[in-house]
């Protein structure tokens, strides 16, 4: 048997069959065939093909289950429309006279075959509908069936009597026109709605095969006069070849889903189509026939009565769905103007409220330190102090102004300019910097809040500015407070962004100078290593202390330029001693770290191929870091091991005025504890200053650290930290910042004084 006969047998097969047919019926229209029966014969063969076809696409283990399920089904309908054709074959030939006349169980067999395929069909998962879908189905399905009964009483059985009386009756005819025809409309229904993985071409044959036939089908009256040929032998083999062609076609392209098409909106058109038809019938039937006209104008009636259903069915769904827009496009607006984490107005709706215009406060407010609660707690728990924050911003303004969330831990107010906006700040600062309860951590903050009042002219941008500018001056001066726009803020800011552009050529002009300050031994008070302090040489200002620019070097990232100068100038100077002073030379010279360099991921390769160029021993190099520059940058403490493996050594500075100290001696490698001046000479360095000196020494001392208490002015304080432990002091009692020749003429002279 050829490839090609295997591969598409059953198609030709059922092909030939359909043909046969026609011709028999086409012959049998001038001849009057003397065997009837012949002329049946390949209607249950054919059947039985479409059945075959259904069991082979069913067993296809690439289907679905679903789609395998539906083959299924219509192989159960296969059988049964083949056993309806043998019966239709009996019923036809089986007495002494040619009939066209349908039996009872023959048309049994038929109706079970459409009520197969139209459950088959709805059973598909694509066609889950609601109720509604089901109301709209059923009404369309009513339509159909009253339109099709109408047309095929009106066209094929009304004026034919003498082919009533010889099949018996034109119930069964009129019964399977109408199933078919409501098998035809549920395919077409489903193929538009979605079908599955059934294949789409399948349903479009299915759809079409199932039109043509009942069509044909109906068409019986109309061979009255020859008895012995019937449409059936029309409509079922095209029947029959169409179930082939969709089973093939399905078993051909396999579980492959065709490209979805882009759903398109529609409006029905079947609830139209139906009245139209039926008062074109209304109209051709006159006044002739006066039951007749009452009968189409019952239907008429009955259709109309439908298509009002349907109609209010629809304009009741279609407000739904304007009332889901609605809610989605409120839904949308608020997602646009409001903060998603805390529900606040967000920057364009702030936006659109400073330009409504009228006379009011804008107060601009920034969390200190909530980058330190995100790095020790988690974002989580950060996430929770801005929705607390929130929630007390709003408990403290009410009714009297505006709250919106910026970004980040940035909140702003607008306020009418007739509320006590001090009083109201007094109380929002206390109620912020209150301890907040979250997720088992007791969490305190403050804030920074700058406020301005609205001018004649101001946009928004402008007032933010100003907010802004006024905020990061209460920033500046130690937070918690706030602190209102003064132009003058405005002349400091223009003078930071000069001095910021300055900044940069101070690096490519050599304007940077570093100098030393003396760390001593005690209670010898011998210098014994130094600490490098930056100073800036301005062409016009003059000698600028680090206060003056390290903050503006920070802010634009110049810092990480101006760190590796003066890790450059160490580096060079301490060679330079190392050469000419050799053992009276400083042992051990101290660089400052910011956070930025920290976080400079070529930082620690730019310090291993420095000091491998240089030839300095690394240990002679000691890197000072900050508690706070470690907990900004999330990758300090790998970048302070990765140091420390290369032999240098790592200082804590400022210790004590941080927020984790403890903590940090356990996870960061130090080698040196520098204690806070604050605690030695400041305003704390009575009684409490003393007991926290006193205690620090102690588990340095356990843990193999050293200590370097800062800040010592006075014999009398150097003596205490001497008795209390500490070996290393540094303060101005031993020096200010000097240049390096200064330090060496010291070194040298301490020297020639010990020998």
């Amino acid at each position: 048997m050829p490839r090609w006969y295997r591969a598409h047998g059953l198609e030709l097969t059922g092909a030939a069959l359909a043909a046969l047919s026609v011709g028999w019926v086409l012959i049998g229209l001038s001849h009057e065939w003397s065997h009837p029966v012949v002329g049946w014969l390949p209607l249950p063969v054919g059947a039985a093909l479409g059945a075959a076809a259904s069991a082979r696409t069913a067993r296809d283990s690439r289907l679905d289950p679903a789609t395998r399920r539906f083959w299924r089904t219509f192989t159960l309908a296969g059988v049964f429309f083949t056993a309806g054709t043998i019966g239709n074959t009996i019923d036809a030939v089986g007495g002494p006279e040619p009939t066209q006349g349908i039996g009872n169980v023959t048309l049994s067999l038929y109706l079970s075959v459409l009520g197969l395929v139209i459950w088959g069909l709805l059973r598909l998962p694509s066609w889950q509908r609601s109720r509604a879908d089901w109301v709209r189905f059923g009404l369309d399905s009513c339509m159909v069936l009253v339109t099709v009964a109408a047309l095929t009483w009106h066209l094929l059985l009304r004026d034919h009597d003498e082919w009533t009386s010889q099949a018996g009756a034109a119930g069964p005819m009129l019964a399977i026109t109408l199933s078919a025809a409501l098998g035809a409309a549920t395919f077409i229904k489903v193929g538009f709605a979605g079908a599955g993985r059934l294949d789409r071409r399948a349903i479009q044959i299915l759809a079409s095969g199932c039109g043509i036939a009942a069509g044909m089908g109906s068409a019986s009256p109309f061979l009255v006069d020859r008895p012995y040929l019937t449409t059936s032998m029309l409509s079922v083999p095209v029947a029959a070849l169409t179930i082939i062609l969709a089973a093939s076609s399905q078993w051909r392209h396999g579980d492959r889903v065709l490209t979805a098409r882009r759903p398109a909106r529609r409006i029905s058109w079947l609830p139209y189509a139906a009245v139209a038809v039926t008062d074109a019938l209304l109209l051709a039937t006159g006044t002739d026939d006066a039951s007749e006209t009452t009968m189409m104008q019952i239907v008429a009636v009955t259709l109309t009565a439908l298509v009002v259903v349907r109609q209010i069915l629809a304009l009741r769904d279609n407000q739904r769905l304007l009332d889901e827009l609605r809610h989605y496009q409120d839904k949308l607006t608020h997602q646009a103007t409001h903060d998603s984490l805390t529900g606040l107005a967000n920057r364009t709706l702030l936006e659109q409220r400073l330009n409504a215009g009228g006379s009011f406060h804008v107060a601009m407010i920034d969390l200190d330190d909530f980058k330190v609660v995100n790095d020790r707690l988690g974002h989580h728990v950060g996430d929770l102090l801005i929705t607390a924050t929130s929630s007390r911003l709003t408990e403290v303004v009410g009714d009297q102004g505006f709250v919106a969330r910026l970004g980040g831990d940035e909140f702003t107010l607008v306020i009418p300019e007739t509320a006590d906006i001090d009083e109201l700040l007094r109380q929002l600062t206390g109620k912020i910097g209150s301890p907040y309860e979250l997720a088992g951590h007791t969490v305190l903050t403050a804030a920074s809040v700058g406020v301005t009042t609205s001018r004649p002219g101001d946009d928004p941008a402008e007032l933010m500015r100003r907010a802004d500018v006024a905020m990061y001056a209460a920033k500046s001066a130690g937070g918690d407070r706030w602190h209102w726009f003064d132009p003058a803020m405005d002349r400091a800011a223009d003078d930071a962004a000069r001095l910021s552009a300055e900044l940069r050529d101070a690096v490519t002009e050599n304007q940077l100078v570093a100098l030393y300050q003396p760390i001593v031994a005690l209670p010898s008070g011998v210098a014994t290593g130094a600490e490098v302090l930056l100073r800036w040489q301005h062409p016009e200002r003059g000698l600028l202390g680090p206060d003056q620019f390290i903050p503006l070097a920070e802010s634009n990232g110049l810092i990480v330029a101006v760190g590796r100068w003066v890790l450059r100038e160490a580096v060079r100077q301490a060679v330079d001693w190392r050469t000419r002073l050799g053992d009276r030379a400083p042992r051990r010279i101290s660089v400052n770290v910011s956070a930025r360099q920290l976080t400079d991921p070529h930082f620690v390769d730019f310090v291993a191929t420095m000091l491998r160029d240089s030839g300095l021993p690394p240990e002679t190099l000691m890197l000072e870091v900050t508690e706070t520059a470690v907990l900004a940058a999330d990758t300090a403490v790998e970048q302070l091991h990765r140091l420390k493996a290369l032999g240098l050594r790592i200082a804590l500075d400022d210790f004590g005025t941080g927020h984790s100290s403890l903590s940090l001696l356990m996870d960061c490698p130090v080698d040196v504890l520098k204690v806070d001046k604050s605690f030695v000479s400041g305003a704390t360095a009575g009684r409490a200053g003393a007991v926290i000196v006193r205690n620090l020494i102690g588990f340095t001392e356990d843990l193999g650290i050293e200590a370097v208490a800062e800040g010592v002015e006075t014999p009398e304080q150097a003596a205490r930290l001497h008795d209390v432990g500490y070996r290393f002091a540094q303060g101005y009692l031993f020096g200010r910042p000097m240049s390096a020749a200064a330090l060496e003429s010291l070194v040298t002279a301490e020297t020639v004084a010990a020998a």
